[in-house]
């Protein structure tokens, strides 16, 4: 039995860089960090570029952060980033290729974006305690990205295309014994996935898949559990500098520990976290109960239950008959 930790989307860039180089690389992680150290694995989406590229492309909001912030991942004990996400190539296929060095020369994996499409559809096979994890990324948005045959990119897929995710999971999962898949999907600030995303995640699921780590809401959503395995829809985000939404409450959010064996994910336990500052924190007790209230009430709807202990929420899962 291993500990999977799964983080939503980790914004290190604009004011949290600038934060980071006047304290130091653990700030980002805040009182969360003894936890991150503690896990067997962690997963994030690295919502940004690590690159001194200027060549910034044209749109709303271009993230990066300089390439020595690759430290704070290192320190968080961060194994592996999805790059699928739509601020990959903020800084043009320089800023892409710089973060994929830098990511490589210190041992952090990654996947869903790559020098041509191969790369970018490539999973990353880990192996802890005799466990071996399979771990693909996708991007559900700007298509105009997708990685070509001689074209760096990122991993595309529409929604509803199940034939891609299909082929790629049958390519390696005689392979591994779990299967990730890592991906930035939906609309923004919307509290729960429409019809269309939840047909999409049972889709995947069937196709062979054992966790679905999404992100990309900028909110968390909830959880179901779907023929013994999970679909986290949005995991919310982890570390950023962004406005706070009172209603929406984009400060709250979870470290999502995640209990798996070889034959599949056993349990989800549920870390209220707060982010503020440029930094992630375990909740205060009150605030933790508000944010794990939300996440139960989400739950429900798709009759995932779960049980209330020591500050914290746990997902059971049965397995599938």
């Amino acid at each position: 039995m291993i500990i999977i930790g799964f983080g939503g989307d980790t914004m290190l860039g604009r004011l949290v860089n600038e934060k980071i180089s006047k304290t130091n690389y653990k700030y980002p992680w805040g009182n969360v960090l003894p936890l991150l150290q503690k896990n067997d694995l962690n997963v994030i989406n690295l919502e940004t570029t690590l690159t001194k590229s200027q060549k910034k492309i044209s749109k709303v909001f271009n993230f990066k952060a300089d390439p020595d912030k690759v430290e704070v991942l290192k320190i968080g004990n961060i194994d592996l980033v999805c790059l699928a996400n739509n601020h990959i190539l903020d800084f043009s296929d320089d800023g892409l290729f710089e973060t994929i060095k830098i990511l490589d020369e210190n041992n952090i994996a990654h996947v869903g974006a790559g020098k041509n499409i191969e790369a970018a559809r490539r999973p990353v096979i880990i192996e802890k305690d005799g466990i071996k994890i399979g771990i693909l990324g996708y991007v559900d948005n700007e298509p105009d990205w997708l990685a070509g045959q001689e074209k760096p990119g990122t991993n595309y897929v529409k929604v509803g295309d199940i034939e891609k995710i299909k082929h790629d999971v049958e390519r390696f999962k005689n392979k591994v014994d779990i299967v990730i898949v890592s991906i930035h999907w939906g609309p923004n600030k919307i509290i729960r996935p429409t019809q269309s995303f939840i047909d999409f995640a049972h889709k995947i699921i069937d196709c062979g898949v054992d966790i679905i780590h999404g992100h990309s809401a900028h909110i968390f959503q909830g959880i179901e559990i779907y023929k013994g395995k999970i679909i986290l829809y949005s995991a919310g985000d982890f570390v950023d500098d962004y406005v706070v939404y009172p209603d929406l409450r984009n400060d709250w959010t979870f470290l999502f520990n995640v209990k798996i064996d070889k034959r599949g994910p056993k349990e989800i336990e549920l870390i209220p976290l707060l982010v503020s500052n440029m930094q992630v924190n375990l909740a205060s007790k009150n605030k933790g109960k508000q944010i794990l209230d939300r996440m139960k009430n989400l739950c429900a709807e798709f009759k995932t239950e779960v049980e209330m202990m020591r500050d914290k929420g746990y997902i059971k899962i049965l397995e599938n008959k």
